[in-house]
């Protein structure tokens, strides 16, 4: 929908900045490009990672053996967003049968929890002690995918992360970044390992090395992920979460048992449809789909597509996807949490009579005067990868350590850092009349997402699979993916690189990135909308699709971050 933007967005260096980003790799695959177009396509934030998956592809794995290659290699790369230590959603085509399957490995909660446990300390303390530790899902979750669907091993799909650790790779510049982040030196462990002797942080063109990581991915290659669960490392994961943390009562609850009771959930993806397309995408405990259905079915009354000029736009777009996020979000809060801890109303939250009402409230001109409430904190810190085989078969993929460097606890020996995932939880319980508390901190379940892996069906033939990173951006920017594609019908790139907005709660808290013009803020302000300029960059779009005459497939990976898209 931001198509209205492109003549005003080419003036701004912003994007031409982002852009650049993809060609500044301190060497690592400088100049590859960030779209491809073939039968074979992998999309994601780091081109070493679009390699390990290509790698795997070309060795005859399939797209569920390739995503395994990239969640090891992305913790290797980026370990601030993602890795062994925390979660991830997995969105599964599979070309044979048609089905679309989720797996769901997010974090679970220790059978010690409690619903107040976060309560007496705020965010930032939260968010750095041991007691926001979820039970680590990712490594178990793609095992099981590889298991179900998968052609490779998984000491196979180990080999390029391991070689990344052992050899290392030049920093780049999102990695360089987030180094900046005393996140990633609260321990000495984590000191010794990114930054040099003087206490700076590794620059770009650093060459990091993590031999530790490289011994774990080996050890979990020979022995399977029992060597993760249970045993020695699993002890070192326990103690490390048990000593961290800002006082006494903030150490961490997990135990040994708690790792080797956790599992992986295979779930239905949630379908919609908007203009004609089909919606597969994220079911609880993620709110991301829930929010996106929601959003869309809201939205589809309101002429969208493309105009000439922003200001001719009536009613104005952007000010009616703001509201249509906001009444989503005051759902999000109350509604959506484990279902497996509180029954999560879908059959109400997505029924036709109820989103027509909910859409009838939407004033084109002037914000709702609904005193919907703000939401807790959650960490933007994520990544997404998708990548598509020869077969058809697709992954889109969204998977997280939570706030950038997780908890800030890196696991002694063994390299890799653990989330604080649980601080997605309610911070105070809001169990009581009339409210669930369906996000409330309960032993052994998973807390609320917004990550939103998302597959769309055209009506014509051919599709899209995208997601993005960024906590509660997520829900905002695959929205927004979804409408430059399916109401403006912009090429993939055109898409990715127009700049974005998210709402980040029911109050309509919005940032804008820095490219959209002033005079749109202004006339949304006038709306009354809540806008503030973000400091940074809004996710980061991993999207592959196949053209319904053609039936060429492509990808296009976001500059906002280091991201390549190859084909083969």
């Amino acid at each position: 929908m931001f198509c209205l933007l492109q003549k005003s967005v080419k003036k701004y260096n912003y994007l031409a900045r982002l852009a650049a980003q993809t060609l500044i790799l301190a060497g690592v695959g400088a100049g590859l490009p960030a779209w491809s177009a073939g039968e074979a396509v992998v999309s994601t934030s780091h081109p070493l990672a679009t390699q390990a998956g290509i790698a795997v592809l070309k060795a005859g794995g399939n797209a569920i053996d390739a995503a395994a290659a990239i969640q090891f290699a992305l913790n290797v790369v980026e370990p601030q967003s993602s890795g062994i230590g925390g979660g991830a959603f997995l969105l599964v085509h599979l070309a044979g049968s048609g089905e679309t399957l989720v797996l769901d490995a997010r974090e679970t909660a220790p059978a010690a929890a409690t619903p107040d446990q976060f309560a007496a300390r705020g965010f930032r303390e939260n968010s750095i002690s041991g007691l926001a530790v979820g039970v680590p899902g990712t490594l178990a979750g793609f095992q099981e995918a590889q298991q179900r669907w998968g052609r490779q091993t998984l000491t196979q799909v180990l080999q390029p992360a391991i070689a990344l650790a052992r050899d290392g790779f030049a920093v780049t510049p999102y990695l360089a970044q987030a180094l900046r982040s005393p996140r990633a030196a609260l321990q000495p462990e984590t000191r010794a390992l990114f930054r040099h002797p003087d206490g700076r942080p590794l620059q770009v063109g650093d060459w990091l090395r993590q031999p530790d990581l490289a011994r774990t991915f080996t050890l979990i290659a020979t022995q399977g992920p029992a060597a993760f669960y249970q045993g020695a490392m699993a002890q070192a994961i326990v103690t490390a979460q048990q000593r961290a943390g800002p006082d006494p009562a903030s150490v961490g609850r997990m135990t040994l048992e708690d790792l080797a009771h956790y599992r992986p959930v295979v779930r239905k993806p949630l379908v919609g449809h908007y203009r004609g397309a089909t919606i597969l995408t994220m079911p609880p405990p993620s709110s991301g789909g829930v929010a996106l259905l929601q959003s869309l079915a809201a939205l589809e009354r309101f002429p969208l597509g493309s105009v000439p000029d922003w200001q001719a736009l009536s009613p104005n777009a952007v000010h009616v996807t703001i509201e249509a996020l906001r009444l989503a979000m005051a759902d999000r809060a109350r509604w959506v949490g484990d279902p497996a801890a509180t029954a999560v109303p879908l059959d109400q939250l997505l029924s036709g009579t109820m989103l027509a009402a909910r859409s009838r409230m939407i004033d084109p001109h002037h914000r709702l005067s609904l005193p919907l409430a703000p939401e807790a904190v959650e960490g933007p810190h994520t990544t997404h990868f998708t990548v598509v085989d020869r077969d058809g078969n697709v992954v889109s993929c969204t998977s997280t350590v939570e706030n950038l460097w997780g908890s800030g606890i890196l696991v002694p020996g063994y390299g890799f850092l653990l989330n604080n995932e649980l601080t997605d939880f309610n911070r105070v319980p809001q169990a009581g009349p009339g409210d669930p508390g369906a996000n409330d901190v309960r032993p052994g379940m998973r807390p609320r997402s917004s990550m939103a892996p998302t597959l769309v069906l055209r009506e014509e033939g051919g599709w899209f699979a995208y997601g993005s990173p960024g906590g509660p951006t997520i829900i905002s920017s695959v929205l927004e993916m979804t409408q430059d594609l399916l109401d403006d019908r912009l090429p993939g790139m055109e898409a990715v690189r127009l700049p974005r907005y998210a709402v980040l709660d029911a109050a309509g808290s919005t940032i804008v990135e820095p490219a959209v013009p002033e005079g749109l803020v202004a006339a949304l302000k006038e709306s009354g909308d809540r806008l503030q300029r973000s400091e940074r960059p809004i996710g980061s779009v991993q999207l592959v699709g196949e053209d319904p005459v053609t039936h060429d497939r492509w990808g296009v990976a976001d500059p906002r971050r280091d991201g390549m898209a190859i084909r083969f």
